[in-house]
């Protein structure tokens, strides 16, 4: 019942910023630790960085200092702000439950395609 979508995707050149949104079709940001994975063509998806319910934040080493994971309650939205980007970022960005997602179609979405490229 769950169901996310993904939005704010787009081709950026390399250096660029991007800010990715989720919007939750309930209100469970609240509650549950929310995460950003990605997947690139050929690569297994990751979880790269997450949120809990009381706002920590983590993320994986390869973002670490140019994506900044946010929340909006009120908006029942999480954010992910990607700052310096670079090719290698480039992959299909999801959210859902972290570090254990909701493994339906509605709780992953589509995703919102991230290119990096000049």
């Amino acid at each position: 019942q769950v169901q996310l979508v993904e939005s704010g995707g787009g081709l950026v050149q390399p250096g660029g910023s991007l800010r990715l949104s989720c919007a939750a079709s309930v209100r469970i940001f609240s509650l549950y630790t929310m995460g950003w994975y990605r997947q690139a063509p050929g690569k297994q998806r990751e979880l790269v960085a997450s949120i809990t319910s009381g706002g920590s934040t983590n993320y994986a080493d390869s973002v670490k200092g140019r994506f900044t994971i946010s929340r909006d309650t009120a908006k029942n939205t999480v954010y992910l702000q990607m700052n310096s980007l670079k090719p290698e970022d480039t992959a299909v960005y999801y959210c859902n439950v972290a570090p254990f997602p909701i493994a339906t179609s509605r709780a992953w979405g589509q995703g919102t395609q991230v290119t990096v490229s000049s």
